[in-house]
């Protein structure tokens, strides 16, 4: 395939409406998004660009290793964040959250974003992701679903999805602290996508080779909590479709 250059890039994420100065979280595939000039670090650079000097990018960055104390400067990510991600907590000038689920951002709002309070759930109001809302960010997917769309977790809760599976860390002192998580397969987030799309409020082009979907997060989040307000178990699968993760929730109701 051709390698797309980074002006290329550039200009695909201008086109699809990622604003200069603004917030934007992004969940991809690097896989999909492929070959471009310079790999990761020219994908990166090029998200940088697109927003300019005042722009903030945001990537999560949690941990998948929940034995362990979590330190931000060398706890490594979880394995499906993928390849930039992982790269980019590490570089010059990223700040990272204090704890297991962390973001990652550079940019003008990088401290506010990531040093709010620690709150459970990991996505509830305060956290970094709920911050990026209020920052009137967008969220970028990259060669991935909703499935990966962290900001559904916070219009679960805002709307009020009651179901819990148990999770646990480990605190500085090296106790394990259990706690209840919104949690499920995530498999019908993919509703998000029809939602948005009614409503005039998604995006979508390419960026590199990948499908690309852009969203006010705030639309996101209004549209999406709606939907588990009226019906608080729209995202999980029916209890006769075999699903061992919505099933779990299920169960803790």
């Amino acid at each position: 395939m051709e390698t797309i250059s980074k002006e290329t890039l550039v200009g695909q994420l201008r086109d699809l409406g990622v604003r200069a100065g603004g917030v934007l979280l992004v969940h991809m595939s690097f896989r999909e998004v492929r070959p471009v000039e310079g790999g990761p670090e020219g994908l990166i650079a090029a998200l940088g660009e697109a927003l300019g000097p005042e722009g903030t990018l945001a990537m999560p960055s949690a941990t998948g290793d929940d034995e362990t104390v979590f330190d931000p400067a060398t706890t490594g990510n979880r394995d499906d964040l993928g390849i930039v991600a992982d790269l980019f907590w590490r570089m010059p000038g990223v700040v990272r959250s204090p704890h297991f689920d962390a973001v990652s951002a550079r940019g003008p709002k990088a401290e506010w974003i990531t040093g709010g309070p620690f709150v459970l759930p990991p996505a509830a109001p305060e956290s970094a992701i709920d911050r990026i809302r209020q920052a009137g960010g967008q969220v970028l997917l990259l060669g991935v679903g909703h499935h990966a769309n962290t900001m559904l977790h916070l219009a679960e809760l805002v709307g009020g999805a009651p179901y819990r599976s148990d999770f646990h860390y480990i605190d500085d002192a090296g106790r394990e602290v259990h706690y209840g998580e919104n949690d499920s397969c995530c498999e019908k987030f993919e509703l998000a996508d029809g939602w948005l799309r009614a409503e005039g409020a998604l995006r979508a082009g390419r960026v590199g080779h990948a499908e690309a979907r852009l969203m006010e997060a705030e639309d996101l989040v209004r549209i999406a909590a709606a939907k588990v307000k009226a019906d608080p178990l729209i995202f999980l699968h029916g209890a006769d479709e075999d699903c061992e993760e919505c099933d779990e929730a299920r169960e803790s109701l």
